[in-house]
Order: structure tokens, then sequence, then C-alpha cells
């Protein structure tokens, strides 16, 4: 299977927005749960965030919890991570992956796209 492929990442302002979309091809995410990671360096990597197959039942760290918002378009095969009031501790990898199991939350992923920059300036 083809590996999703993430896009929208970059530099912005602490207090900015970004929007990160993550395609993926063919059925890869058809019936199962995704959902979004990310990796700064010298940690491990970290949820963020998950929604469901249907796009119905989402999931935060509470971290950016009512900051950011997952949304799913299953027509076009893409997620999306809206990240509003930026803050310098959101600058990670950020990552999109699928749940092996589940429809309704990523607690075991499988599929992971190869990431995408989100650097926070002061």
């Amino acid at each position: 299977q083809v590996q999703p492929v993430e896009s929208g990442g970059g530099l912005v302002q602490a207090g900015g927005s970004l929007r990160l979309s993550c395609a993926a091809s063919g059925h890869v995410f058809d019936s199962y749960a995704v959902g979004w990671f990310r990796q700064s360096p010298g940690k491990e990597r970290e949820f963020v965030a998950s929604v469901s197959w249907d796009g119905v039942n989402t999931y935060y760290a509470d971290s950016v919890k009512d900051r950011f918002a997952i949304s799913r378009d299953n027509a076009k095969t893409t997620i999306y991570l809206q990240m509003n009031s930026l803050k310098s501790n959101d600058a990670a990898v950020y990552y999109c992956a699928r749940d092996r199991f589940s429809g309704v939350v990523v607690r075991t992923p499988d599929v992971w796209g190869q990431g995408t920059q989100v650097t926070v300036s002061a």
C-alpha cells in the first residue's frame, strides 16, 4: 500500500494557525479510525487527535483540546488537522496514522505518513 502523504506544515508565529492535510490513496483509511501524532526532538512520539471512521467521534490530547480540530473527508480519503492559537511547544513533526483494528479511536497505529514539519516562532 502507498504511504499517506501529509502537507500543510510550515513556519508560523505563535498565536497563528495552520491546517494540515493527510491524503491516502485507495481504501487505506476506509472503516478505520485515523489520527495525528507529533514528535519533537528528544521526545517520544505523542498522540494529538483521532477521529472515528465516520467522522462523528473525535478525541484530543489535553494539550491541544479547544485549539485543534480534526476532521476527515472520506470521499477524498483525506484527514485534516486545523491548528489554532499555536504555541512554541506545538512545534514538531506531525504524522498522520491509521489504527490497525479500531474504527473508533487510534490506539494501535500501523500505517503512518512521512511527516510534515511545524515550526512556531515566538
